[in-house]
């Protein structure tokens, strides 16, 4: 065969690339309930996200025509194979924000801005167990949280909304966490990114869908929106993503975007949404890139 005719398969390395596997290898997550968080487990989510892109058509060629043939991005059967790529990869994921109760997972939010789960996992333990209740917290003076939640950053605001929201669902809401948007939008340091994890994760009620910067980036790589503006995103994937996948959907994208999409160097060569995706930014590709289409 002449050379240069069969087409090289990619490094598992990404060398090829420039890809980095450096730092922790990707884990996938075993099923959690409610009251679980457990983040580890076997087999690696690197692992199985090669197996699941070996065993994808490359090219795109059942996702629909390409973008000059009327090329859809949020076309059904392409929201289809993405949602089951995503089942197949993270099954049955969680929120990765400790916690034992909804009052704790509303604090646990509120500190998680402008900070990683892992720090607010270090720093809520302890906060629990020195404030046990919501009353104990609505007894507070801001001042005298700050000194225990100040590694999560921007400590003073922090501090000032959870001892408001604390005082307002014990003065208003007989000391229990609203159900619902509406009432959860009252708290102070509560914007729809917190209310829908608060709902979605420990109510199980899907009132509208979790954008934080995974979400945020990833659905525009994706091309699920072209919107900048998590309120405007939000309504994008309400409008594309069936209602009953929202808190699910969610979740997985948020991991994905820990274990795979990563920001600075995603691992296209083992993502098994690869021949989904047409970002302009992709390390590897196999299909063809639209500009326009990254965050």
């Amino acid at each position: 065969m002449p050379r240069g005719v069969t087409p090289r398969r990619p490094a598992k390395s990404g060398r090829h690339e420039g890809i980095s596997h450096r730092g922790e290898k990707a884990q996938a997550l075993p099923p959690t309930g409610r009251h679980k968080r457990s983040l580890s487990g076997s087999p690696h989510t690197l692992k199985i996200a090669k197996e699941l892109a070996l065993s994808m058509p490359k090219g795109g060629a059942a996702l629909g025509p390409r973008k000059k043939n009327g090329y859809n991005p949020t076309a059904p059967e392409r929201i289809s194979e993405i949602l089951k790529r995503l089942d197949q990869l993270y099954p049955d994921v969680t929120c990765a924000l400790t916690h034992k109760d909804s009052w704790e997972l509303l604090v646990a939010t509120i500190l998680s801005a402008q900070s990683t789960d892992v720090r607010v996992n270090m720093v809520t333990p302890l906060l629990f167990k020195k404030y046990p209740t919501v009353e104990e917290f609505a007894k507070l003076e801001p001042q005298q949280l700050e000194p225990d939640v100040r590694s999560t950053g921007f400590f003073r605001n922090k501090s000032k909304s959870v001892v408001g929201a604390a005082r307002k669902i014990v003065n208003d809401f007989g000391g229990k966490v609203p159900e619902n948007m509406v009432d959860l939008l009252t708290l102070p340091g509560v914007a729809r990114k917190t209310a829908n994890v608060v709902l979605g994760t420990w109510f199980g009620k899907a009132e509208g869908l979790v954008v934080d910067t995974h979400v945020h980036r990833i659905s525009r790589r994706l091309e699920l929106t072209k919107n900048d503006d998590p309120k405007n995103i939000e309504q994008d994937l309400m409008r594309v993503i069936p209602r009953e996948r929202w808190i699910l959907f969610a979740h997985q994208i948020i991991w994905h975007g820990r274990r795979l999409c990563l920001a600075r160097s995603p691992q296209c060569v083992d993502c098994p949404l690869e021949n989904t995706c047409h970002a302009e930014d992709k390390t590897w590709s196999t299909v063809e890139k639209h500009k326009g289409a990254k965050a």
